[in-house]
């Protein structure tokens, strides 16, 4: 159940991503789609898109990743250090 849930969490920014990326490759090609006043606008839009479902994504692999220890030593949490401020 839990991974099914994980899926559905990365599926959203997964489709932002892909949308941003879509943006962006229009203006490439010079297609200015409905709601962009401008190819600059829709690129800019696309762009922010694109960066934010990525992120969203790394971001949420990292945490995983860190909780089951499976990152490098210098990603890790400290606990000597959380376990001073408590």
């Amino acid at each position: 159940m839990a991974r099914l849930i994980a899926l559905i969490i990365l599926i959203v920014p997964g489709i932002i991503a892909g949308y941003g990326f879509k943006q962006m490759r229009d203006v490439l090609f010079g297609t200015l789609n409905h709601p962009f006043p401008s190819l600059a606008v829709q690129f800019t839009a696309g762009l922010i898109c694109f960066i934010a479902g990525l992120s969203f994504i790394a971001g949420f692999i990292f945490h995983r990743d860190r909780r089951k220890n499976k990152v490098q030593p210098r990603f890790k949490i400290n606990t000597e250090k959380n376990s001073k401020h408590q």
